[in-house]
C-alpha cells in the first residue's frame, strides 16, 4: 500500500483543506504515515500570508530533495496559497516538485498524481473558478472537535493582505449542506465545531436572498451532540447587530468573539481599505456586550502600518484601553509583495515598530491580567483537550470564551470530556484551576 504525509502550514482553512486532501487520498488506497522518510507521497499545504513563512516553506521543500534522490518514485506536491501565488515559478526554484495545485483545485489531487505516474512530467493546476465551491468530504484529525468550512475567498482587498489574490472571490456553501455536515459530526461524537471562512460575517451575501451569518447561526442552533460552535474569522465591515443578537440567543455558539480592529486610527483604517470607522467598531463592541452574556473579546492589531504617526499609534493604544479586550494578537507590519501596502511611501522604521509593539503589548498584558484575575474562584465549563506540551503532568481545556485552563489530570478524566473547573490562579495568558465536577 502507498503512504502519504501532509505538511500543513498557515491558517485553519489550510488545516481543513488538508483533512479533505487526506480523505481523497485514502479513498484510492493511500494510508497516512508519521514518517516523511517512508512516504510515497508528500504534500506541502502552504501559506503565503507572510514572506518569512514562504521562505521557510521553500527551505522545507529544499530539504525534501534528498528524499527524492533516494526514491525517484516519490511524488512531491505543493498546494495552498503559496502554490496559487507562485505557480510555475516553483518548478524553477525546486524542479524536484512534481505537482503544483492551486487553492481551487484540491479536488483534483488524485488525478494529478495519476498524471505524474503516467507522464513522468510536472503537473500544474491553478485555475480559479469563483462560481463553484466543490463539496469534499474530510477526515477530521480531532476526536471531539472538527473544522467545518462555510465559505471560501475574500472580497475585501485590505491593502496589506494577499488572501483575495490567492483564495479568490467570496463564495458560500448552502445552509442545508453545512447543517448536514454538523449533524453528521454530532452523531459521530464530535461536540465542538469551528465554522471557517476568510470573513464569516460575509457568509451568504453572495446568495442575494437575505441569507447571512445570522441565518446560519439560527439553523445550527440545538443540533444534538454539538455543545459549542466557534467561528473564525470575523470582519467588522459585515458584522451587524442582528448577527450579534443571533449569536447571543444561540444555545451552542461560544461566548468568544474575535473581531479584528487592526488599528485605532480612522486614517490608518482608510489606508488599510478596511471600510469601517473606529466609532462604528465600538458600536459593535457595545452591541456584543449587550447581547452575548459574558462575552470574551479578542482582536488583531497591526503596528507600524505605512504612514502610522505617533498620534495614530496612540489612538490604537486608546482603543485597547477603551474596549478592554481579553486578549489582543499584535503584529508588526511586514511588507507582502503583491499588495499595495508593500509599495506605499512613509514606511515606518523597524526600530519604531518594535518599540510601539512592546508598548502595545505592555498595555494589553496589564488589561488581560486584570480581566483574568476577575475569574478567580469562579467555576467554568471546560472541554478537556489533553496534556500540556510544556508540562505533560498538567492537562488543559478551554472555556466557552476560549480561555486556556491548566489542571492536574485525574484517571477518571478523558480527552473530550466536559468538566467544571474552579479558577484558582490567573495569569496573563493562562488560568490554573481545579476540576470540581466530572462532566459528560
Amino acid at each position: 500500500m502507498k503512504s502519504y504525509y501532509i505538511f500543513t502550514y498557515g491558517c485553519q482553512m489550510n488545516a481543513a483543506d488538508s483533512e479533505r486532501l487526506a480523505h481523497q487520498l485514502e479513498e484510492v488506497g493511500y494510508i497516512p504515515t508519521d514518517d516523511e522518510k517512508q512516504a510515497d507521497l508528500i504534500i506541502l499545504n502552504t501559506c503565503a500570508v507572510r514572506e518569512n513563512a514562504e521562505l521557510k516553506t521553500y527551505g522545507r521543500i529544499g530539504e525534501l530533495k534528498h528524499l527524492k534522490a533516494k526514491n525517484p518514485d516519490l511524488i512531491i506536491a505543493v498546494t495552498g496559497c503559496m502554490a496559487q501565488k507562485n505557480q510555475a515559478e516553483m518548478f524553477k526554484r525546486a524542479p524536484h516538485i512534481d505537482i503544483v495545485l492551486g487553492t481551487h483545485n484540491i479536488q483534483h489531487i488524485n488525478e494529478m498524481i495519476a498524471d505524474v505516474k503516467r507522464t513522468h512530467r510536472h503537473q500544474i493546476n491553478v485555475d480559479m473558478d469563483n462560481t463553484v465551491l466543490p463539496e469534499l468530504k474530510a477526515k477530521p484529525n480531532g476526536t471531539f472537535s472538527a473544522w467545518v468550512p462555510i465559505m471560501n475567498g475574500c472580497n475585501k482587498f485590505c491593502t496589506y493582505c494577499i488572501v483575495p489574490h490567492v483564495r479568490g472571490r467570496e463564495i458560500s456553501r448552502p445552509v442545508e449542506l453545512i447543517v448536514s455536515d454538523v449533524m453528521a459530526l454530532g452523531s459521530k461524537g464530535f461536540k465542538e465545531i469551528t465554522l471557517l471562512g476568510q470573513n464569516v460575517n460575509s457568509y451568504g451575501l453572495d446568495f442575494h436572498d437575505g441569507t447571512d451569518f445570522g441565518t446560519l447561526v439560527h439553523a445550527l442552533d440545538g443540533i444534538p451532540g454539538i455543545e459549542r460552535i466557534r467561528y473564525m474569522t470575523s470582519h467588522p465591515q459585515d458584522m451587524t447587530p442582528d448577527m450579534i443578537r443571533a449569536i447571543g440567543e444561540s444555545s451552542n455558539m461560544v461566548t468568544h468573539l474575535h473581531l479584528p480592529a487592526q488599528s485605532g486610527s480612522n486614517r490608518i483604517l482608510k489606508k488599510m481599505n478596511r471600510h469601517y470607522t473606529v466609532e462604528h467598531y465600538k458600536e459593535l463592541i457595545s452591541c456584543a456586550r449587550q447581547y452575548i452574556k459574558d462575552v470574551v473579546l479578542t482582536t488583531d492589531i497591526i503596528v507600524g502600518f505605512p504612514g502610522e504617526s505617533n498620534e495614530d499609534f496612540e489612538k490604537t493604544v486608546q482603543l485597547l484601553r477603551d474596549v478592554q479586550y481579553d486578549m489582543a494578537y499584535t503584529f508588526i507590519f511586514s511588507k507582502r509583495s503583491g499588495t499595495p501596502a508593500a509599495i506605499m511611501e512613509d514606511q515606518v522604521p523597524e526600530e519604531v515598530k518594535r518599540v510601539r509593539l512592546q508598548q502595545l503589548m505592555d498595555v494589553q498584558n496589564e488589561i488581560s491580567l486584570q480581566i483574568n484575575k476577575e475569574m478567580e474562584n469562579k467555576v467554568f465549563d471546560i472541554i478537556v483537550e489533553g496534556p500540556s506540551q510544556k508540562d505533560p503532568s498538567m492537562w488543559f481545556g478551554r472555556t466557552s470564551g476560549n480561555k486556556m485552563v491548566l489542571f492536574s489530570q485525574e484517571d477518571s478524566i478523558s480527552i473530550g470530556d466536559t468538566v467544571e473547573a474552579r479558577i484558582d490562579k490567573a495569569q496573563t495568558w493562562v488560568l490554573y484551576g481545579t476540576v470540581v465536577k466530572k462532566g459528560k
